[in-house]
């Protein structure tokens, strides 16, 4: 987030962690993703066993240059279902029959070897990647796997193969040329990613399992950590082998999640584009971008919602102790209906609000702290609209579809009666992303309680990102 004083500018832009890697027509009938509060996609969203299976079928598949261990068994046994899953789907979606890869290849990018990946020696190439040239896919076991599997688990390693077959189909489907940019196919072979996972939580694997609850958390941090580096506008890296934000590589692994490998083929740059919208992806020149939580950087946001939305009834902000008759109150920040007030925790906002990375590449930054402030905001609209719940899980989502909307609007400079100038900056919705899936909070009712999918709870705040309040209040009535 920015704020600007006039005739002052305060540099505020938020860094990010990257953790690299060149990372169907399904059964049943499609359900909207809002239809249950508690479902993912249609399907409940529950705990459970996730990773590789306790009797999972053997590879299919034979690795060169493996080592034997048990990095490489799992990356094999992640190939071989994801060929065993488009053999069997590839030609309902894209005609024809499908041909696998013609070789698996391992190394160890902490090995001065004389071992070659797509005709490049790899000491050093922590990365996994489809080499179109001779129709391999390969990874790295020294660093990259491992660590993806101590973060993230089995299925994060799953994922990253997921998405590099991913390429080999949209090749073999047409879907790409040697003109196609580079963040078309890239947010398509997260889509086809996400089409492969959603066969394995219905429980068609022979070899994994994955939850919907906290297993299919785990994959979507993951997303996030594949996101683009935040890089300044006169970068030289601008434009080159671009990826996308976190919430485009998230939207598009929930697109194929939710809606097959068809949806995936809809993925060209102007659907890109159009999810973009005004999002800004560069920062400023000479720009840091961390907004410091303070009890007048809190006022100036609280004061561009009111500009923005001009309710007939602004909330009033307090940072007491938070008492409310008629909800629960606390938290970093909460809102009381009895008394249209909202309340912050200016310590706990802090610490919310603070730079970091956990250990899942998952990082935060100040408007994961904003984009709560702003959800408790948005409780305040909704009270005033009247006709709606404020304590239910549909209120929850509502929360997160409502605060999509505000943020959009702080694409534009909002200049309050201060003098400052609020305004979003590159990083700060891949932070708000990061919170909803991690604490929820954007996500949340009035009493402070969200759903238990995070895939469910980014959802609703992409609908509104893309769409606006009517929209809100008509998918969660």
């Amino acid at each position: 987030m920015r704020r600007r004083h006039l005739g002052s500018v305060i540099a505020l832009v938020l860094t990010t962690l990257l953790l690299t890697s060149c990372a169907t027509t399904l059964k049943g009938t499609p359900v909207s993703v809002f239809a249950n509060p508690f479902s993912v996609a249609g399907m409940p969203a529950v705990n459970g066993p996730t990773g590789l299976r306790d009797d999972a079928e053997a590879p299919s598949r034979d690795v060169a240059n493996t080592d034997g261990g048990q990095i490489d068994e799992l990356a094999a046994s992640a190939v071989s279902d994801i060929e065993e899953f488009w053999a069997e789907h590839y030609g309902a979606t894209f005609g024809g029959g499908f041909t696998p890869v013609k070789e698996l290849v391992s190394w160890d990018s902490t090995d001065y070897g004389d071992v070659e990946f797509c005709g490049n020696n790899v000491v050093g190439f922590v990365n996994a990647g489809y080499c179109l040239d001779d129709n391999t896919i390969g990874w790295d076991r020294g660093e990259l796997l491992p660590q993806l599997r101590d973060a993230n688990g089995d299925m994060a390693v799953t994922m990253v193969l997921a998405h590099e077959y991913g390429h080999s189909v949209q090749h073999q489907a047409d879907l790409v040329t040697k003109k196609t940019p580079t963040i078309v196919g890239e947010q398509q072979a997260d889509c086809l990613a996400g089409t492969y996972m959603r066969w394995v939580a219905e429980g068609n694997s022979p070899r994994f399992t994955l939850s919907t609850g906290d297993g299919l958390n785990n994959l979507l941090a993951a997303m996030i950590a594949f996101r683009d580096p935040l890089l300044n506008e006169s970068d030289s890296e601008v434009g080159a082998d671009e990826h996308g934000s976190a919430f485009e590589r998230v939207s598009a692994f929930q697109f194929g999640f939710t809606d097959g490998a068809a949806s995936c083929m809809a993925i060209d740059l102007e659907q890109i584009k159009q999810r973009r919208g005004n999002l800004p992806v560069l920062l400023p020149d000479d720009q840091t971008g961390e907004l410091p939580v303070t009890e007048q950087s809190v006022r100036s946001i609280l004061d561009a919602m009111n500009i923005a939305f001009e309710p007939a009834n602004p909330p009033q902000l307090s940072f007491d102790e938070a008492v409310c008759p008629d909800a629960r109150a606390g938290g970093p920040a909460s809102f009381c209906p009895a008394t249209n007030t909202m309340t912050v925790d200016l310590p706990a906002l802090q610490k919310l609000g603070a730079q970091s990375a956990d250990d899942s590449g998952v990082v935060m930054g100040d408007n994961t702290a904003y984009s709560v402030v702003v959800s408790r905001f948005m409780q305040s609209i909704q009270h005033q609209h009247g006709g709606v719940a404020l304590d239910n899980a549909e209120a929850a989502l509502r929360t997160a579809c409502l605060t999509g909307v505000a943020t959009v609007k702080m694409t534009d400079d909002i200049t309050t009666p201060a003098g400052d100038t609020i305004q979003l900056t590159a990083g700060d919705v891949d932070e708000a992303v990061s919170g909803i899936l991690v604490n929820g909070l954007v996500a949340s009712d009035v009493n402070g309680d969200s759903v238990p999918s995070g895939f469910s709870r980014i959802d609703a705040f992409r609908l509104g990102v893309l769409g606006d309040q009517d929209r809100c209040f008509k998918r969660f009535d």
